[in-house]
C-alpha cells in the first residue's frame, strides 16, 4: 500500500497563523526522511478549518525544501481559477519540484466560498470539468484551441510546459455515485474523500471499478488515494478521545448540515436507509467516531488498514491524522509496517 498524507492546516486563530505553517513544515521534513510517497495539499477558503488559499503557491514552498517527496493538490477547486492560470501555475510548480507534481481537481461544495467566487451550485460542475478539460489541452499541446461554454481560445501557447511528461498525473475528486459515473466513463483516476464512511468507499470503490470496465477502462494498478482519518492511542479509549475531539473541530468548523460535506448517506449507505423508509438521526460526532475514522493502538489501527486493504480494496491510503501525535506515531510505527 502506497500511503500519503492529507495536510490540513487548520487554525483555531489560539496561536499565530505562522506557527500553523511552521508545523507543516516540520511534518514536511519528517515525510521527507520517510516511507510517505506525497504531501497532498487541502485548499479552502474564508475559513480556520485549513488556511491554505493557494495550494499552489504553498507547494512550491514545499518543493524548495524537499528532494524526493512527491506534491500533491487535494484539490485545486477548479471552478475558481482562471483555467489558463491555473494550468501556467501547476506547470511552474512541476518545473519547480523536478517533476514531482500530483495534481488532483474537484468542484468544491461550500456556499460561502460558491458565493463570494460568484460560482453556483448549478454551474460550480461544468465549471469545474471545462477548467480541467482546459489545463489537460494546454499541458498535451504546444498551442490550442477550446470553445466551450465558459471559455473561448483561439491558438493558444501556455508556458512553461510541465516538466513530466504526457503530463503530471492527474486525479478527480470524486464524491458522489453521479460524479463517480462521470469520471469513471472518460477514463479518469478519481480520489476519494474523507467523509464517507468505510461502507460507502467500498461501494464508491466498486461502483467506479464497474463504470471503468463497461466502458473500455482498465483500473489495473494505478493508485486511486482514499483519504481516511487516523486517531492512535496508547489505548482505545485514549485513541477515542483523540477522534471525537478532532471529529468536533471538523464538525462545527467545516463538515456540518449546512455546508453538507458528505454528511448525507450515499451509495450504501443511502440504499439501506432508501429500503427501510427511514431517516435515523444521526450524530456527525459520533458517525465520525463509529463509522469513518480508523481509531485505535498501533496494532488495531495496522490490522484495520490490512483489512481495508483487501475489502475496499485500497491501494493509497491518503492519511489525514487527527492529532500531532497521531501523525508521530503513525510515521514512526505504523507506516513502516504497511508499505
Amino acid at each position: 500500500m502506497k500511503v500519503g498524507l492529507l495536510q490540513f492546516f487548520s487554525w483555531t486563530g489560539r496561536v499565530p497563523v505562522t506557527t500553523v505553517y511552521d508545523r507543516a513544515m516540520d511534518r514536511v521534513e519528517r515525510m521527507e526522511d520517510s516511507e510517505f510517497d506525497c504531501i497532498w495539499l487541502a485548499e479552502h477558503h474564508f475559513t480556520g478549518y485549513s488556511v491554505c488559499p493557494s495550494v499552489t503557491l504553498m507547494g512550491t514552498h514545499i518543493a524548495g525544501r524537499t528532494k524526493r517527496l512527491r506534491i500533491g493538490t487535494a484539490v485545486t477547486l477548479n471552478a475558481y481559477y482562471h483555467p489558463l492560470r491555473l494550468a501556467e501555475e501547476l506547470s511552474m510548480l512541476d518545473v519547480f519540484s523536478n517533476g514531482r507534481l500530483n495534481w488532483g481537481s474537484g468542484r468544491g461544495f461550500d456556499p460561502t466560498e460558491f458565493k463570494l467566487f460568484d460560482v453556483t451550485p448549478e454551474n460550480v460542475y461544468d465549471r469545474f470539468r471545462e477548467t480541467a478539460d482546459i489545463v489537460q489541452k494546454a499541458w498535451s499541446n504546444e498551442r490550442f484551441s477550446h470553445h466551450g461554454e465558459y471559455y473561448d481560445y483561439d491558438d493558444v501557447m501556455v508556458l512553461p510546459r510541465p516538466l513530466q511528461q504526457p503530463h503530471p498525473p492527474v486525479y478527480m475528486a470524486a464524491s458522489s455515485p453521479d460524479s463517480i459515473r462521470k469520471a469513471g466513463a472518460e477514463g479518469y483516476t478519481i480520489m476519494l474523500d474523507p467523509h464517507a464512511s468505510n461502507e460507502s468507499i467500498q461501494y464508491k470503490r466498486g461502483l467506479y471499478q464497474q463504470v471503468m470496465e463497461s466502458n473500455g477502462h482498465l483500473v489495473g494498478d494505478r493508485d486511486i488515494p482514499i483519504v481516511r482519518y487516523v486517531a492512535l492511542g496508547k489505548t482505545r479509549a485514549e485513541a477515542e478521545a483523540v477522534a471525537r475531539s478532532s471529529s468536533g473541530w471538523t464538525v462545527g468548523a467545516y463538515a456540518n448540515p449546512d455546508k453538507s460535506a458528505g454528511l448525507r448517506p450515499q451509495g450504501a449507505e443511502q440504499q439501506k436507509q432508501t429500503s427501510a423508509n427511514a431517516k435515523p438521526k444521526i450524530d456527525p460526532v459520533e458517525r465520525y467516531l463509529n463509522d469513518v475514522a480508523i481509531v485505535g493502538t498501533v496494532p488495531e489501527v495496522i490490522d484495520r488498514l490490512q483489512t481495508l486493504e483487501s475489502e475496499i480494496p485500497m491501494n493509497y491510503l491518503m492519511l489525514a491524522p487527527m492529532s500531532q501525535e497521531t501523525f508521530l506515531t503513525f510515521t514512526k510505527e505504523v507506516l513502516p509496517k504497511i508499505t
